[in-house]
Formats: C-alpha cells, structure tokens, sequence
C-alpha cells in the first residue's frame, strides 16, 4: 500500500525562499548583463565619435536602441546633429523631452538643429520653456535677449537682457548688448555707464567706445 507523504509547512516555505532567491539572482545578473553591454555601447559610441566617424557612432546606440531610454535618445540626438540629420535629431531630441520633461538639457539640445533650420519660432518656444523650468538661467535669457534685438524689438529684448546683468554684473556678453539695446531704446545714461562697464572688462572694446560715440 502506497503511503502519502505530507511535506511539512516549514520545509516548502524553505523551498520557496529559495526558489525566489534563485529567480531574483537570475534576473540580477541579467540587468547586470544589460548595463555592461550598454556602458559597452556608449564607449565605442564616443570613441567613434571622437574619431569623426558620426554614422558609426550613431549605429552602435541603434543597436542598443530602448525608447524608454533617455540617456540613449538624448545621445542620438546630438549625433544626428553632428552628422548634420537635423530632422532625425529633432525627432530625438524631442523623445528625451517628453521622458524628462522637466529637465533642461534636452530643450537646449533641441534648440541646435532647430536654430540650424532657422525655426526661430520654435525656438524662442523652446527657450521660453526651459524659463518656466529655471527662470535665473542666465544662458536663455541672453539668448532671448538677442533674438529679440535681432528682430529690433528693444523693449521685449530689455528685461531678459536686466536679468543677465544683474545675475552677471561684469559678465562681457551681457552688458555690451544690454549697453546697446539701451542705445537703441534711446536710455543714454544707463547705456554710457554700461559702455563704461565693458571698458573696465576690456579695457579698449571697440564695440564699447563705439557705442560710446554714439552717445556723444
């Protein structure tokens, strides 16, 4: 007569414990396996891109390819750019937003293909966004600033131009065209004493002295 043997509650939790263990090991050492073939990806990737060869630097990341991966799709970004694929860049770029959007890197990134092709719309859209993130960026606000006075609109380009002044007092690049643009806006005193300012950076600025005549 066959006899039925009851494994003990105590002995099947010890099975089970380690049978998990077992899968939870496994599963492990395959992420283990995934991040070093990626690390592996973006080292040859660099590699090939220091050397110029932008397409192969490119297909080593295709190969590896997770759309839910920023790191990979902001780095594809900026290849396509280098390799002068502005569409596919942007296309890139714009999936790394939309995984991080909150984040600034991916909208300035964006910015270079965009500006390339001249869609200064966008990309005044794209600054614009990036100032709801990180208002004090001083980087965005120049470069408002001088899209705007570009365009002739002084008093727009004005506040963003203040902004980066007053985060960079004797910053260069912020005082000689906030010197200018309140040249244009006809603001004599406040544009010779910012002239005044770029002299002491640069002593003999061409620009600076002149704007200086200018004013004279």
């Amino acid at each position: 007569m066959e006899v039925l043997t009851i494994q003990s509650p105590i002995a099947f939790s010890t099975f089970r414990r380690i049978f998990l263990v077992g899968i939870f090991f496994i599963g492990f050492l395959g992420v283990l396996s995934a991040q070093e073939n990626l690390e592996q990806a973006f080292q040859k990737s660099y590699s090939l891109e220091n050397s110029g060869d932008f397409k192969g630097a490119i297909q080593v990341l295709q190969d590896n390819y997770r759309a839910d991966s920023y790191e990979i799709n902001l780095r594809l970004g900026w290849l396509h750019y280098q390799a002068s694929r502005l569409n596919e860049s942007i296309e890139f770029y714009r999936k790394a937003v939309s995984l991080k959007p909150y984040a600034v890197e991916p909208k300035l990134g964006l910015v270079l293909p965009l500006s390339v092709q001249g869609l200064w719309t966008e990309v005044e859209e794209s600054y614009q966004k990036i100032l709801q993130i990180d208002p004090q960026n001083s980087l965005v606000n120049y470069r408002l600033g001088l899209i705007y006075y570009n365009r002739g609109n002084f008093d727009k380009a004005d506040p963003y131009l203040e902004k980066v002044v007053n985060l960079y007092p004797f910053g260069y690049d912020g005082l000689l065209l906030l010197a200018w643009n309140k040249l244009q806006l006809q603001k004599s005193r406040e544009a010779i004493v910012l002239f005044q300012k770029v002299l002491l950076y640069n002593p003999g600025d061409s620009s600076a002295k002149e704007g200086l005549a200018l004013l004279k």
